[in-house]
C-alpha cells in the first residue's frame, strides 16, 4: 500500500511540476506572439522612414518574423523541461531530412536573395512569369506576390521567377504599340496612311520624336483584305489604353472617311459544259 501510495504521490508531484511548466510555456509563447508582433510593427515602421526598396522592406520583415517565432518555439519548448541542447541536437540530427524535405523552400529563398541582389523587378512592376501576368504586390522570403488585371492574388516562387524566362513590362520607359488594320482592295493607300497619321497625331499620348518616329507601312496583301502595320512608341503606362483607343478611333475615322474594312469573300464561278 506504501508503494501505491509513493507511486499516486509521484504522479500527482509531475503532473504538478508538467502543468507548471505547461502553464509557463503557454505564457511564454502568448505575450512572445504579442511581443513578435510589437517588434514587427517597429522593424515595419523603421524601414517604411528609410529609403529602402520596397522588396526589401517586405523580405527583411518577413525574415524577421520567422527568427523571432522559431525563437520563441525554442523558448516555449525548454519551458516545459525539455533540454534545449538536447532539442539543439535533435535538430541537427534531423537537419538533412528537414533540408532534403524543405530543398524547394531552400531553393525559393535563395532565388529571394538573387532577386533583391540582381533587381529583375521591383515591386510595382508589372511583369510576366510562369504563364501569369499581374503588378509585384510584394517580394517575400519564399514567393514573390502578384495582382493581376482582374484583381487576383497569385503566388509565384521565387526559384522558379529568378531561374525561368520573365518578362518584366515596366522595366524600360517606353513601348511600341504593334497593330494591323485590314482595309478593301482597290482603297488608295496614300489616303488610308494620311487617315492613320491624323488619327495617331491627334493623341498625345503617341511620341513622335527622335527614336521613337510612327511608322505605317503596307505590311500584307492578304486574300481578302490589304494589311496596314502601324508601329507607334508610347510610354509604358500608357501602353493599353492607346492599344484599345487606337482601335476605335481608327474605326470610326475609317467608317466616316468611307474607307471600308474587308471580309471573307468567296467567288463561286460555273464551269461551262
Amino acid at each position: 500500500m506504501n508503494k501505491l501510495d509513493e507511486l499516486i504521490r509521484n504522479l500527482i508531484d509531475s503532473g504538478v511540476a508538467f502543468g507548471k511548466n505547461l502553464l509557463a510555456a503557454l505564457l511564454i509563447y502568448f505575450i512572445g506572439r504579442y511581443i513578435i508582433k510589437f517588434i514587427n510593427k517597429l522593424v515595419k515602421t523603421a524601414l517604411e522612414k528609410r529609403d529602402i526598396d520596397p522588396a526589401i522592406k517586405s523580405f527583411v520583415s518577413s525574415l524577421v518574423n520567422i527568427a523571432l517565432t522559431v525563437m520563441l518555439l525554442i523558448a516555449a519548448i525548454s519551458a516545459l523541461g525539455v533540454e534545449t541542447t538536447s532539442f539543439a541536437a535533435l535538430i541537427a540530427s534531423a537537419g538533412v531530412a528537414i533540408g532534403m524535405a524543405l530543398s524547394g523552400n531552400l531553393q525559393n529563398f535563395a532565388g529571394g536573395l538573387m532577386i533583391l541582389l540582381f533587381k529583375p523587378y521591383r515591386v510595382g512592376d508589372y511583369i510576366e512569369s510562369n504563364g501569369q501576368q499581374g503588378i509585384v504586390k510584394e517580394i517575400q522570403i519564399f514567393h514573390t506576390i502578384i495582382l493581376t488585371v482582374d484583381n487576383k492574388m497569385i503566388f509565384l516562387p521565387n526559384s522558379s521567377t529568378s531561374s525561368s524566362t520573365l518578362v518584366n513590362y515596366s522595366k524600360e520607359e517606353f513601348r511600341r504599340v504593334d497593330l494591323v488594320f485590314g482595309v478593301e482592295y482597290g482603297v488608295d493607300f496614300e489616303k488610308v496612311r494620311e487617315t492613320i497619321a491624323r488619327v495617331y497625331g491627334a493623341d498625345s499620348r503617341v511620341l513622335n520624336d527622335a527614336g521613337h518616329e510612327l511608322f505605317i507601312g503596307l505590311g500584307e496583301l492578304a486574300a481578302s483584305s490589304v494589311n496596314i502595320t502601324v508601329r507607334a512608341w508610347v510610354k509604358s503606362a500608357d501602353y493599353w489604353g492607346v492599344y484599345f483607343d487606337m482601335q476605335k478611333n481608327i474605326y470610326k475615322t475609317f467608317n466616316e472617311e468611307g474607307i471600308g474594312f474587308p471580309f471573307p469573300q468567296i467567288t463561286v464561278s460555273q464551269l461551262k459544259q
